[in-house]
């Protein structure tokens, strides 16, 4: 796909319908132990790549159609150290609230939601996994659930159908 800050960008999955950009996806995951680190890079991944295509459509990379739904699905893997409370490091400044010793799924709830809140990504889905041979799989929030995302995703295909028909 065409950027705006770079040439082109590999999305997991899109969907292209008589021409026209009906979808853009990323399906990321994380497991550990790095669970620090990796949680900034997907935070700047995440933002970045969805700041990317929407320049891009500003600027009629995709010609003169729709916004496309932009979605963002996340696993991670459940255990221990995801759950555990991780405390900021604040030299210089306070660090919002909301992550005031919340633990990294908790961190990650907020990183979706707020791409979601933001408008940065249509829909964002958040699913847990334990890394076990009869794995259980979990989704800690209802508004990041794999239902939601993929009711948002239907709406926003039914109305790009629609829009076909006229």
């Amino acid at each position: 796909m065409p950027g705006y800050y770079r040439a082109e960008k590999k999305w997991d999955l899109i969907v292209v319908s008589e021409g026209q950009l009906v979808t853009a996806m990323e399906f990321k995951s994380q497991s550990g132990p790095s669970f620090g680190n990796n949680f900034n890079n997907r935070s700047e991944e995440a933002i970045g790549s969805a700041t990317d295509i929407w320049v891009a459509y500003r600027e009629g990379r995709f010609g003169s159609t729709p916004a496309p739904f932009l979605g963002y699905f996340f696993l991670l893997e459940d255990c221990a150290r995801v759950k555990t409370r991780v405390s900021n490091k604040e030299p210089y400044f306070k660090v919002d609230p909301a992550f005031n010793e919340a633990s990294y799924s908790k961190r990650y709830e907020l990183l979706c939601r707020r791409l979601v809140l933001e408008r940065v990504y249509s829909a964002a889905c958040l699913v847990m996994a334990t890394n076990a041979p009869k794995t259980k799989i979990t989704q800690p929030a209802e508004d990041l659930s794999f239902k939601r995302f993929v009711t948002a995703l239907r709406g926003h295909v039914g109305a790009f159908l629609e829009n076909q028909k006229k």
